[in-house]
């Protein structure tokens, strides 16, 4: 009891560096790109300020910055030239992000990972993550699963590392792990979006990847806010059906989620650090409310004690430069 025991006694100078139990390393970090192959020169997203969409041409060249700063792995979004029903320029061979990992390994090899997110609402007019039935306006959750695994199998053919299929379809990892498994990608992992919810905090995002959707909204298919055990038994679900990593999204309104699948089931986990976390640090930073260095390092930080393995975040390129200052 005080005052033989000082907590305070711990917490100055070096003895503090030596006691901390969470280390944020730049090996954390997931730096998600925005490849537009209906441009031919860079667009910083108007809601996401320091956030650029790319044509294929230029992406190897962001993607070596980021290499240069020991970010090791990158997370693609395309953003195709013809939308259609089913998003059939999800997966062909010339398709936007084909060419965008063909481009970065071209350029970077074995040096960077490439992630593709694997997902149909950027491909399709109506926005949604599957095909739709127009008469109800239901999104069709079985005719969807050879769609992305016919994608995940054209991703991996030009050179992709990982597959992040992100659309929450029930099934949908069990049905690309057997289309990778039949055309021989037996080691190409799956980075499941296990625990998606129906957020608003994906605002910007749909700014950046066109991905609005023209009817109702996702909340058929991602999960509700105020759930926490379904989360587990979607984690479960994707598990037994072959996910190789986890992730939650977003991630600071759901360090709790973080948490519990985390310390349930000792997978690799990732958290995404979501677009509208990013643009609430971004204007508060440029009213000059907040400091944005130590608000995004400690915003990290809390990520990454959650339970998070991996962080996908906008700030990744401004955090690993944070802490080669640190």
């Amino acid at each position: 009891m005080f005052p033989q025991v000082r907590m305070r006694r711990l917490r100055s100078g070096k003895i503090r560096d030596m006691v901390r139990e969470t280390a944020l390393t730049v090996n954390d970090l997931i730096y998600p790109m925005f490849v537009d192959e209906t441009i031919d020169s860079m667009q910083e997203v108007s809601s996401m300020p320091g956030v650029y969409k790319l044509p294929p041409e230029k992406v190897a060249d962001d993607a070596k910055d980021a290499a240069d700063l020991g970010i090791p792995a990158v997370i693609l979004f395309g953003i195709p030239a013809k939308k259609d029903e089913t998003g059939t320029s999800a997966w062909g061979d010339e398709d936007v992000v084909q060419r965008a990992v063909r481009e970065i390994k071209s350029q970077l090899g074995k040096d960077m990972v490439i992630i593709t997110d694997l997902c149909l609402c950027e491909y399709t007019t109506h926005g949604h993550c599957g095909v739709v039935d127009y008469d109800s306006e239901e999104i069709l959750n079985d005719p969807t699963l050879p769609l992305l695994g016919k994608t995940a199998v054209s991703h991996s053919k030009a050179g992709a590392d990982i597959v992040a299929p992100s659309g929450m379809m029930d099934g949908m990892i069990g049905a690309i792990r057997s289309a990778l498994d039949e055309n021989k990608f037996y080691n190409v992992p799956i980075m499941s979006y296990a625990a998606k919810y129906s957020s608003a905090f994906y605002g910007p995002f749909r700014d950046a990847a066109e991905s609005s959707y023209s009817f109702g909204d996702r909340s058929s298919y991602q999960m509700d806010p105020a759930n926490s055990d379904e989360a587990i038994r979607e984690v479960e679900l994707d598990i037994q059906e072959g996910a190789d990593i986890l992730m939650v999204k977003p991630a600071l309104p759901y360090l709790d989620i973080l948490y519990r699948i985390k310390t349930e089931f000792e997978m690799p986990t990732a958290a995404y650090n979501v677009s509208g976390e990013y643009a609430m640090i971004k204007a508060a930073a440029q009213n000059g409310w907040l400091d944005e260095k130590k608000v995004v390092y400690e915003s990290l930080l809390s990520i990454k004690r959650a339970g998070a393995d991996m962080i996908l975040t906008y700030f990744a390129k401004d955090l690993a430069q944070i802490l080669e200052e640190m």
